[in-house]
């Protein structure tokens, strides 16, 4: 059986590949639902798939049982999807792919990816992916970025990398591009640590932004800002209940770091470093109390 499925290779022109994938990689799913944001409005068929059965363990990343018409029970495996768009507002045709990081054969696994990109005449690939980190979430979302040609990273502003450490799909992924000879670049946003909530639109919302810049076009994001600004109500009265966790982000907010967040934390993991020995305990503390007040709020309500 062929790992790789292609139903059609479609008609493209000078096609770049997005790519997130769920886990290690995608804080807060951001990624992840930006990816699916895009296949939403560009209505992005899908084309092709990664069979899963050699790249996880099925004990770990579980298939879903649903019932279908009453009448028989059908299992979900972990998808790894690939859709396709032209549409008239994209300069050039996107193919959009959406995964899951495996627990096994990574290097298997990105080269059926890059088998998949090569036959649809990629050139560009472009991964997306989120960290936790030590901001506000009342500050706009920070995007960290790199790209393997210096070139393109100069015009896009971006720094090298410097993060030395255990690393994800996306890293893996970048890596074996550069080993093909084709050129990538990553978006990561930053998340805020202490919230776990999933998805995060705004943080989707702020990769969505850049990745339009980046490839000049511009779709109906209306539908994610208004998640975005109900995410951030939500948050913004949970917290403004409780005095302690008030009183940390308003000294998230004051510090309002000024040194860039290097990509690829080890792990969905706040960075090392930032704000002295006690400063992630004070957000783990903050974290769970969250949890625990929203899920209070939303009892109270089932309640009434």
């Amino acid at each position: 059986m062929s790992i790789l499925t292609i139903e059609q290779i479609p008609t493209l022109t000078d096609p770049v590949l997005i790519v997130a994938f769920a886990g290690w990689n995608d804080a807060g799913g951001a990624a992840t639902h930006a990816a699916q944001f895009l296949v939403q409005q560009l209505r992005a068929p899908r084309f092709a798939s990664i069979d899963p059965e050699e790249f996880y363990n099925f004990s770990e990343t579980r298939p879903h049982v649903r019932l279908r018409d009453g009448l028989y029970r059908e299992i979900t495996w972990p998808a790894n999807d690939f859709f396709a768009s032209s549409a008239s507002v994209l300069p050039q045709s996107l193919v959009i792919g959406i995964g899951i990081e495996p627990q096994l054969k990574w290097k298997t696994y990105s080269a059926a990816i890059l088998d998949l990109a090569k036959q649809c005449g990629v050139k560009l690939v472009l991964t997306l992916g989120a960290l936790l980190a030590d901001v506000a979430y009342s500050r706009p979302v920070r995007v960290a970025g790199f790209a393997s040609d210096p070139s393109l990273a100069a015009r896009l502003q971006l720094t090298s990398s410097r993060y030395e450490g255990p690393t994800g799909i996306v890293g893996v992924f970048n890596d074996a591009c550069r080993r093909a000879g084709i050129t990538s670049a990553s978006f990561w946003a930053n998340v805020p640590h202490y919230i776990s909530a999933s998805p995060n639109p705004k943080a989707a919302l702020a990769l969505i932004t850049r990745v339009e810049t980046f490839l000049h076009f511009t779709i109906d994001t209306t539908e994610l800002k208004n998640q975005a600004f109900a995410f951030d109500a939500k948050v913004s009265q949970a917290i403004a209940e409780n005095p302690q966790m008030a009183a940390y982000v308003r000294q998230l907010e004051a510090r309002d770091q000024e040194e860039s967040f290097d990509v690829e934390p080890a792990s969905a993991s706040p960075p090392k470093g930032n704000g002295g020995g006690n400063g992630h305990a004070n957000g783990k503390d903050m974290e769970e109390e969250l949890q625990r007040f929203l899920r209070q709020r939303k009892d109270r309500k089932d309640d009434e």
